[in-house]
């Protein structure tokens, strides 16, 4: 099984000053649409296609593989990945916190399995490098929140 985490400063030094709302509207815009968030030409294919009171159901198309998800959204709060089918199972989850000092944070977590794979064999070995390098989930919440700020200057959030 791959478990990786990771938890960025929502607000460092230097930095266009973000609300709990308005990363809470990133969160969710990326929910609905990862296309916006993701380097051009990654995500081809991004759609809701079902949405009840408890949840939505987005059919996507990430480095080239189809993905179904089952997301749920705790609004101001967490959004939940469920992976329904593709190469993964399990879930990733994005959560909107204060730390003890009041700071806001942005927190990423998973627990997933590669379907059809050996259980912690060489193919989740190299998922879970890459989830822990500086080229993992730590860098996509700072590129989550970089894509949120420009949103935000274009008026678009």
């Amino acid at each position: 099984m791959i478990y990786s985490t990771a938890t960025v400063l929502v607000n460092p030094e230097g930095e266009t000053k973000l609300t709990r709302d308005q990363v809470w509207k990133g969160l969710e815009l990326k929910a609905r649409d990862a296309r916006l968030f993701l380097p051009p030409g990654l995500c081809t294919r991004c759609d809701v296609v079902e949405e009840t009171a408890t949840h939505f159901l987005r059919e996507a198309t990430i480095a080239g593989s189809a993905i179904r998800e089952i997301i749920t959204l705790e609004p101001q709060s967490k959004v939940t990945f469920f992976q329904a089918t593709g190469l993964r199972e399990g879930a990733i989850i994005n959560e909107l916190f204060e730390d003890e000092d009041g700071a806001l944070k942005l927190k990423f977590y998973c627990y997933l399995g590669l379907r059809g794979k050996q259980p912690n064999g060489p193919e989740e070995q190299a998922e879970q490098m890459q989830f822990d390098s500086d080229k993992g989930y730590r860098s996509a919440l700072l590129s989550t929140l970089e894509r949120t700020r420009e949103l935000l200057a274009q008026g678009r959030l």
